[in-house]
């Protein structure tokens, strides 16, 4: 008998085991087991001829009487060496198939090769809906499958024709036919009882299969409800190994300690509150007394502030470093560019005003001082930002990965606030927080890329989540609209008479492309559909058009606009000038990369046109678009791409231009990508551990899970009276889950 811990091979031989371990890194009973089919083929049941009735969905299993193929465009039959020849031609393959006293056909369309596949004499199973036609039964939408040339036990074929057949995740060296020859040898073997990483208790209440009888029904199952029962169970055992790993995160950071910073009455934070030129939304309100709450605690803040570009994090999360600041404590805001953390700087300095002046002349009473460390910085300043940091002179630090490095300590860090959070690893957060010696800080991490609730939840679920929803008043609306530049080139060259329009009326306009312009990384397009024919007729993938080549291709359009370029491989000081510049509005037109996304803050830029928008992703377009409209002068943003309406990639182009409901585009974005991309697998090249749940879909499932797992993990965290749970869970701290969950 086998438990899901034994080795392959002792039940498969070497040679298949191998070939298992080397194409889909399945080596043990468990992983076989839990790779799932992807879908199942309804068959109908096996029924002898003489009972077949019209109208019934059945399998029958009889031989080959004869077989002819036909192209559609002619009444000339395809001879069996003929074959190749027809292959992207529409052709009809009429097969008779006997018992030996009743007959049936099945007609396979587009099908040629089987031809050579189902010849006269050979047994095999078909299925399909029983029609008559004149006085000769069918099958219409028929299937096959041809059985092997030994004897086959009719318990084989029994199986073989079950009413259900898996078809797996494959690839040409393991098809889907081996999995599942491989899936039922090991089924056949296997315990009677399983331990079952869900416990008991939870079974029953939950309603859910033990694992036994959900690996039968999974991969065998006789009804619809089989596969429903066993795939809502599975659903809920990733959800809850899942959860539990982030109860367990919680419940560690809940017994740190952390130095209380309640807010201080008549502080710096009270001062910046009475000066505020405008006032907080609802939104901005609430989230600050939970950020306060928190602050309070004896135990680290460990929490998540989300909302759309232009919602104003920045101000909540200023108002939280200087609660911090009241309470002697320091604040370090850690972003992922130097242009963002040089942006950041100038944005705090300026919201404080006199405020953050502190030692300097004019600085108001309860001022602090606000330093900046960023790679570039020459010696002398970056001597001095070390130096404020230590001694305790700057209340907030703004900088990049230069805030990591050994050399650079605080006095008392009290606040860690990460914007644009997923750009960091956990061990480079962990790093920044070791910096507050014995007591843990508290954590505020940022992220203006919309997260639905129950993504959040899923991936971010150690964290308390805030999310602003509203925009402050003054932000003027954004329209957007397709530009489908081969369908329709006039619209193009429309859109270049409105980037004129738009600086004669004074203001500025964002040219948004997917690349530099000399190199050709990402230039395939994962829908193969821009597509050119070069000299041999062969189809090749367009590179995505570049900064450089629509720099040239303006000159002459533009040719009196201030345009200049601008892109993530130009030298800082030159980066920093060039934006210095468009923020004063001493360039017309910038032609970017997409080191515009964030943080480029330009209140009289009303326009962007994003060239090949179709190889950027929705969330993506939704935050590049998020860098115009931020006065009060309506933003446009044209979406130009060579696709013909119709394909997937415009239909996500059109998903962008019908809302600016950031939400909605992140669930419609997530929707289209395979689960793995969500949880962040993807970046780790390897498989993802969730194969059943969808943290869109499965809201429900990932509640419950949550639930029980507060539950075991709140009177047990080290799960000693749940050893399968345990041991599912560590395997899963040693997998790809984890690889994503360490880089939140």
């Amino acid at each position: 008998m086998a438990d899901v811990d034994r080795k392959l091979r002792d039940f498969l031989g070497a040679k298949t085991a191998k070939t298992f371990a080397d194409v889909l890194e399945i080596e043990t009973v468990g992983e076989l087991l839990r790779h799932y089919p992807r879908r199942y083929l309804k068959k109908g049941e096996l029924t002898p001829f003489d009972e077949l009735e019209v109208g019934d969905q059945a399998t029958v299993n009889g031989r080959v009487k004869k077989v002819t193929a036909r192209a559609l465009d002619s009444k000339v039959e395809i001879r069996p060496d003929e074959v190749h020849k027809y292959r992207k031609r529409r052709t009809i393959t009429k097969v008779v198939v006997t018992d030996g006293r009743n007959d049936l056909e099945a007609a396979f369309f587009n099908q040629p090769w089987l031809l050579t596949k189902l010849t006269p004499g050979t047994s095999a199973l078909f299925w399909g809906e029983v029609s008559m036609f004149r006085t000769t039964m069918q099958l219409k939408n028929p299937g096959t499958e041809i059985l092997d040339e030994e004897d086959l036990t009719e318990a084989e074929i029994e199986r073989r024709a079950r009413p259900f057949r898996p078809l797996y995740p494959a690839t040409a060296k393991l098809p889907t036919a081996t999995i599942e020859r491989s899936v039922k040898i090991v089924l056949d073997s296997l315990d009677e009882q399983l331990d079952d990483p869900i416990p008991d208790l939870v079974l029953r209440k939950e309603k859910l299969l033990g694992l036994r009888e959900a690996l039968q029904l999974v991969h065998l199952p006789d009804t619809e409800k089989d596969i429903r029962d066993a795939q809502q169970r599975f659903r809920f055992e990733e959800a809850l190994v899942m959860q539990t790993i982030l109860a367990q995160r919680r419940a560690v950071t809940d017994a740190l300690n952390a130095v209380p910073r309640p807010r201080v009455a008549d502080g710096l934070l009270d001062e910046f509150d009475r000066r505020l030129p405008f006032e907080l939304t609802e939104g901005q309100a609430e989230v600050g007394e939970e950020i306060f709450a928190d602050l309070a605690r004896p135990h680290p803040m460990h929490r998540l502030l989300q909302g759309e570009v232009g919602s104003g994090k920045t101000v909540v999360a200023l108002r939280a470093m200087l609660s911090v600041v009241d309470n002697g404590g320091q604040a370090a805001l850690l972003a992922p560019t130097e242009v963002l953390a040089v942006q950041h700087h100038k944005t705090l300095t300026k919201m404080l005003g006199d405020l953050a002046e502190q030692g300097m002349l004019g600085g108001a009473e309860h001022a602090t001082k606000i330093g900046l460390l960023t790679g570039s910085l020459n010696a002398a300043g970056r001597r001095t930002a070390m130096l404020d940091a230590a001694s305790g002179a700057a209340g907030i630090v703004v900088g990049t990965h230069a805030l990591l490095e050994d050399k650079v300590q605080f006095a008392d860090l009290g606040l860690v606030v990460v914007d644009e959070q997923h750009r960091f690893g956990v061990e480079q957060r962990a790093t920044l927080s070791a910096k507050s010696g014995d007591n843990t800080p508290h954590v505020l991490v940022m992220t203006a890329t919309p997260i639905p609730r129950t993504v959040a939840m899923t991936v971010f679920g150690d964290l308390a989540v805030s999310t602003l929803t509203q925009l402050p008043a003054g932000r003027s609306p954004i329209q957007s609209s397709v530009v489908p530049a081969k369908e329709k080139p006039e619209w193009l060259q429309r859109a270049w008479t409105r980037v004129r329009e738009e600086v004669g009326k004074g203001h500025q306009v964002y040219v948004v492309c997917p690349r530099i312009g000399d190199d050709v990384k990402n230039a395939g397009d994962e829908e193969g559909e821009l597509l050119e024919t070069d000299e041999g007729g062969k189809k090749q993938a367009r590179p995505p058009i570049s900064v450089m080549q629509v720099a040239e291709a303006l000159g002459e359009i533009l040719h009196d606009l201030r345009v200049e370029i601008l892109h993530g491989r130009l030298p800082a000081e030159e980066k920093d000038a060039v934006m210095s510049r468009f923020a004063a509005g001493d360039i017309d037109v910038l032609i970017a990369t997409t080191v515009i996304e964030v943080g480029v803050d330009v209140p009289n830029a009303s326009t962007m046109v994003i060239m090949d928008a179709d190889r950027f992703g929705i969330s993506q377009l939704h935050q590049l678009r998020g860098r115009v409209g931020r006065g009060k002068v309506p933003g446009l943003c044209l979406l130009v791409t060579d696709l013909w309406p119709g394909s997937k990639s415009y239909g996500r182009l059109d998903a962008v231009a019908s809302t600016t409901d950031g939400f909605e585009l992140s669930r419609i974005d997530l929707e289209t990508r395979r689960e793995g991309d969500v949880l962040g697998v993807a970046q780790s090249g390897r498989r993802t551990s969730l194969k059943l749940l969808s943290v869109l879909r499965d809201e429900d499932i990932i509640l419950a899970a949550r639930h029980v797992a507060n539950s075991i993990v709140s009177v047990d965290a080290e799960l000693a009276e749940y050893p399968v749970l345990r041991s599912v869970v560590r395997s899963a701290l040693e997998s790809e889950t984890t690889e994503y969950l360490e880089k939140t």
